[in-house]
């Protein structure tokens, strides 16, 4: 969209809530890739929007309230004071309404249409084919929302992701040695850490608090960043939520709330599944990290990770150090403890 090219750079502060019964927040906002970026005051993104899904209470409220369609319990306020970014978010959201088919003119045969292709979908299409072909077509911006939708839930039943000014430098920099969109750190409910659609990955505060070096955090992120690559999260979450929500997404964009609710409850509890030895220690060594803490902090006897131990990449040489001191410290005390 040319449209999102003049307002790129353009940033405002602004009051969001993800829930009713929550606080509001100062935030900053932004336009991304198609999307409206919520981030916190350390420049953290906690929400992403689609431009495509952004809907506003009235036209002409003070301060204007926006909100995802179809979820109008999470909002973002911005005061006239952000006149240029209200400016924008509306221009923006009329850009893609002009790109939408009017509701009229297809009105009349909306009913029979659908009626035809839930039919075909559950008679003749296998569930199988339903989910490949619905994970072949949704676009990145919609699994950036589907993996925001779901922290949301998951922050419900683990409390909300831990954030201190001193600790960001240290995520950030774990960010980048594992090439990773977004470290979020939570309290609890995790079992150690989580791939969400869209590249966010979760960790356990236990991964930070409860061992002496950040090489074992490092290493979940480098499993989970496999576990990634080699197994769509979003597929993974398909085969949870069934084929009727599988085709309410591929149909509007949107999975329906219930599934998002029961898929965080289980999929936090859940075991994750072993990433591929070879390909792990090859992204161990890609990171310039030492396997060796991560495969002891699994096993401490070492017996089932032997093959982690021996081969770790990075063992016997000098080594770029993950963080300082200073910083890992920072880092260990980001859930206020």
């Amino acid at each position: 969209m040319t449209a999102l090219a003049k307002y790129d750079r353009l940033e405002a502060t602004g009051l969001w809530r993800p829930f009713p019964q929550e606080q509001r927040r100062e935030v900053i906002v932004s336009i991304g890739d198609a999307t409206l970026v919520i981030s916190d005051m350390n420049d953290q993104a906690i929400a992403h929007w689609s431009l495509a899904a952004v809907d506003r209470y009235g036209s002409s409220t003070s301060p204007a309230v926006f909100h995802p369609d179809g979820d109008p319990s999470e909002t973002l306020e911005l005061m006239n004071s952000e006149a240029e970014m209200i400016n924008a978010i509306e221009i923006l959201r009329k850009a893609v309404s002009k790109t939408r088919p009017k509701p009229g003119r297809l009105r009349w045969m909306g009913a029979t249409v659908s009626v035809g292709a839930v039919a075909a979908a559950l008679i003749f299409w296998l569930p199988g084919a339903l989910q490949k072909h619905t994970i072949s077509v949704v676009p990145d911006v919609t699994r950036i929302k589907i993996g925001a939708a779901l922290l949301t839930r998951i922050e419900r039943i683990a409390g909300k992701p831990c954030q201190a000014r001193p600790a960001a430098p240290a995520l950030k920099t774990l960010a980048l040695r594992t090439k990773t969109k977004e470290l979020i750190v939570l309290r609890s409910g995790l079992t150690d850490s989580l791939y969400l659609p869209g590249g966010k990955v979760l960790v356990n505060k236990v991964l930070v608090e409860d061992y002496d070096e950040p090489d074992v955090i490092a290493g979940f992120i480098l499993a989970e960043q496999l576990r990634g690559q080699t197994s769509d999260a979003l597929d993974e979450m398909l085969s949870h939520v069934g084929i009727r929500a599988t085709f309410t997404l591929l149909t509007t964009g949107n999975l329906p709330s219930q599934a998002l609710d029961d898929y965080a409850e289980t999929v936090i509890s859940s075991p994750r599944p072993q990433a591929d030895e070879t390909a792990l220690l090859a992204a161990f060594k890609d990171a310039n990290i030492r396997s060796t803490p991560y495969a002891k902090a699994i096993d401490v006897t070492g017996e089932s990770t032997v093959g982690l131990i021996e081969g770790d990449p990075v063992s016997g040489t000098l080594s770029q150090p993950l963080l300082r001191d200073s910083d890992w410290l920072r880092l260990q005390a980001i859930c206020g403890n």
